[in-house]
C-alpha cells in the first residue's frame, strides 16, 4: 500500500508540473489555422530580437508579463527576457535553460516508468519489500535514475542541436532555437550526458542492461544525426520511439530491480502486458508529436505521417489506435485467468482512460494550433496515468 501511495503522489506531482510548465493554454501560439502561412524563421528572429515591452500608460492597468519562457511558450517578450538574463550571466537563467533543454515532459515519463517498474518488480517478488536492503537499493536506484535521465537528455539534446533551424520555426521556445543556450553549451551538455550515462550503467549494472542502454542510446542518436536521421522516415521514426520508450525502458527498469534484489527475471503477465501496451502507446506518440509541426516539417522536407495525411486524419487515426489499445487492455483483464490482474484497475481503469481520450478528441479543433497542442498534451497525460495503473493491476 505504501508503494502505491508513493506512485500516486509522484504521478500527481508530475501532472501538476505538466499543467504548470507545459502547453499552458494561455501561453500557446496564436490559434491561427495551420493551413495558413506561418511566420518565417526571419520573422521569429525579429520577434525575439526587436520586440520591446509596450510602454505603460498613466491610469492603465499594468499587466504582469510572463516571468519566463517555458515549454510551449511562444511569447516573444518572455523568450527575449530569458535570453537577456542568460547573456547577463544569470546562473538561474542558465539552469532554467538547461532544464528546458531536457524536455521536461519526456523526463516525467521516464521518472514515472522507473517508479512504476520498481513498484511492480517489488510487488511481484514475495518478501522483497519486507526484506529489502534499502541502504543498498536506494542509492542504486538513484544512480539508475540518473543514468536514465542522462540518456533522455542526450537523445532530446542532440535532436535540438540537429533541428535548430526547424525549431526556430516550429518550436521557438526551445533554448537552442531561442538563443537561451548556445550551440557550444548544448554540445557540452549532450556530450556530458552521452558519456556519463553509459559509464554509470557499465559500472553499476549487468552487461545485458548496458547493451540495452546502448541500443537505446544509438537509436536515439541516429534518429537525429546526419546522414542517418531516421526521423525523416515516418516508419523508422515510429519504430525508434516505440522501441526506446515502449519496450527498452519498461523491460530495463523491471530487469534492473529484479537483479538488485537478487531475484531471477521472469516474464510476468503484467510486465508482458505493459511492454505491449506502452510500445503501442509510444508509437502513437511518435506519430502525434508531429501534428503541431506540419508547416516547419514541410519547409525542411521532413516527411511525417502528419505532412502526408494531414492533421485531422492523423488525430482520428491516433485516437482509434489508442481506443483499440484500451480495448485490448480491457479484454486482457476480462479473459485472463482469475487472479492474474486486479479487475478494478485493469478493466475499470482502462475504460475510464478510454472515455477521457474520447472526450479530449471531441474537443479537438484540427484547424487551430492551440487545440492541436492541447490534444497532444492530453495524450501525454494519459501516458503518465497508465503508469499508475501498471502499479495497481
Amino acid at each position: 500500500m505504501t508503494m502505491n501511495k508513493l506512485l500516486l503522489s509522484a504521478l500527481f506531482v508530475c501532472l501538476s508540473c505538466s499543467h504548470a510548465f507545459a502547453f499552458s493554454p494561455g501561453r500557446l501560439a496564436p490559434s491561427h489555422p495551420i493551413n495558413q502561412p506561418q511566420p518565417s524563421i526571419i520573422s521569429h528572429k525579429k520577434a525575439l530580437s526587436l520586440q520591446s515591452p509596450t510602454p505603460h500608460k498613466p491610469g492603465a492597468v499594468r499587466q504582469s508579463p510572463p516571468l519566463r519562457a517555458v515549454e510551449g511558450d511562444f511569447d516573444p517578450d518572455a523568450i527575449k527576457n530569458s535570453v537577456s538574463q542568460v547573456q547577463s550571466g544569470s546562473l538561474k537563467a542558465k539552469l532554467r535553460a538547461l532544464y528546458k533543454f531536457t524536455r521536461p515532459h519526456t523526463i516525467r515519463g521516464t521518472i514515472l516508468a522507473s517508479i512504476a517498474g520498481t513498484t511492480r518488480a517489488l510487488i511481484d517478488t514475495p518478501g522483497a519489500i519486507a526484506d529489502a536492503q534499502w541502504g543498498v537499493m536506494l542509492p542504486r536506484a538513484v544512480v539508475g535514475m540518473a543514468a536514465l535521465l542522462l540518456g533522455n537528455a542526450f537523445i532530446v539534446g542532440i535532436n535540438q542541436i540537429s533541428d535548430r533551424d526547424i525549431d526556430v520555426l516550429n518550436k521557438p521556445f526551445l533554448p537552442v532555437a531561442s538563443g537561451e543556450m548556445s550551440e557550444k553549451a548544448a554540445w557540452v551538455a549532450v556530450l556530458t550526458a552521452g558519456i556519463v550515462g553509459p559509464s554509470i550503467v557499465y559500472n553499476f549494472f549487468p552487461t545485458l542492461l548496458f547493451k540495452l542502454y546502448m541500443l537505446g542510446w544509438g537509436l536515439g542518436a541516429i534518429y537525429s544525426v546526419p546522414p542517418f536521421r531516421t526521423k525523416r522516415n515516418p516508419l523508422l521514426a515510429g519504430l525508434t520511439i516505440a522501441t526506446v520508450r515502449g519496450f527498452l525502458l519498461n523491460f530495463g527498469v523491471y530487469y534492473a530491480v529484479k537483479d538488485a534484489i537478487g531475484a531471477p527475471f521472469a516474464w510476468s503477465p503484467k510486465v508482458a502486458f505493459v511492454a505491449r501496451f506502452m510500445t503501442v502507446f509510444a508509437t502513437v506518440i511518435a506519430v502525434t508529436k508531429d501534428l503541431p509541426d506540419v508547416e516547419g516539417d514541410k519547409a525542411y522536407n521532413i516527411s511525417t505521417f502528419a505532412t502526408k495525411v494531414g492533421v485531422p486524419r492523423i488525430a482520428k487515426g491516433a485516437t482509434i489506435c489508442l481506443l483499440l489499445n484500451y480495448a485490448h487492455a480491457i479484454l486482457t483483464g476480462v479473459l485472463s485467468k482469475a487472479g492474474t490482474f486486479k479487475p478494478f484497475p485493469m478493466i475499470g481503469g482502462h475504460a475510464a482512460l478510454a472515455i477521457m481520450l474520447l472526450a479530449r478528441f471531441r474537443e479537438l479543433e484540427p484547424e487551430k494550433l492551440a487545440s492541436i497542442k492541447k490534444y497532444y498534451k492530453h495524450i501525454w497525460d494519459l501516458f503518465y496515468l497508465e503508469y499508475l495503473l501498471y502499479a495497481l493491476i
